[in-house]
């Protein structure tokens, strides 16, 4: 019976944790370049009923105790990197990511700390001095630095390739990055990726760039409402199988005193 307790518990528990990411996902659902997270969910009689140094069979290889369940194990979070719809601004400085890789940015840190960040939010500005930055200030890379353009010039093309010209002539070009797996990205703030180490990255090949567009978020309003119907609903059976064991816990407990 108090194994019974512990499982419903662990399901509230892992319930709470999604219904967390579905709300986040909610909450961006407007954020430019947002993407959305994922969880996943192990039965314990997965991962822990078994005999972790267990020799007598295989070396190395764990045994299982039997068919014991202890309810759920929170799993892994993950992001979900799939395109986001295009929606046209008309605006010189947006610029959204067809396909494949992320836009570097030089960020600094209250510390003082510089580093390369990753996003694929494209709404960028010029400052006074004509330094290509995003929506905070920080400074967009181009393949030899930080971009800097004119601030006169009569227009400002950037080609499918991410190739940057003014009244014509190349002045500069996006760096445009991807990894080999987007597990080794970890979230920095809502639209910026930071790479763990052994990430490995190269130059993006299977993209487009779009001037005048900016990449919206990937997580679906209405999806992610349904979402939540079901883990509100997942959660209620739990709370209510906690609320039957803890009741018939009471009642037998009641009975051992009248008997004794």
């Amino acid at each position: 019976m108090l194994r019974g307790l512990y499982t419903a518990y662990t399901g509230m528990l892992n319930e709470q944790y999604r219904m967390d990411i579905m709300s986040n996902n909610l909450a961006n659902a407007d954020t430019t370049g947002f993407k959305k997270e994922g969880s996943t969910s192990q039965a314990y009689s997965e991962v822990m009923a078994v005999k972790i140094k267990d020799v007598t069979e295989n070396p190395n290889t764990p045994k299982r105790l039997g068919n014991m369940s202890l309810g759920v194990k929170i799993g892994e979070t993950y992001t979900d990197f799939s395109q986001g719809s295009l929606r046209d601004t008309g605006n010189t400085y947006d610029i959204a990511i067809g396909g494949d890789g992320f836009f570097n940015i030089e960020f600094t840190s209250k510390s003082g700390v510089t580093s390369t960040k990753y996003t694929r939010d494209g709404g960028f500005t010029l400052t006074k001095d004509g330094y290509l930055v995003t929506k905070d200030g920080d400074y967009v890379l181009g393949e030899n630095g930080r971009i800097q353009l004119s601030t006169t010039a009569g227009a400002t093309i950037f080609d499918e390739s991410g190739d940057i010209f003014q009244d014509g002539n190349l002045v500069a070009s996006l760096k445009i990055t991807e990894f080999e797996d987007t597990n080794y990205l970890t979230h920095y703030g809502e639209t910026m990726w930071d790479a763990k180490e052994g990430a490995v990255s190269k130059d993006a090949e299977n993209f487009k760039i779009r001037q005048g567009y900016l990449e919206m978020s990937n997580a679906s309003v209405v999806k992610e409402m349904v979402n939540m119907i079901t883990i509100s609903r997942h959660y209620e059976s739990n709370q209510k199988m906690l609320t039957t064991f803890d009741e018939t816990l009471e009642k037998s407990m009641t009975l051992g005193r009248v008997s004794g």
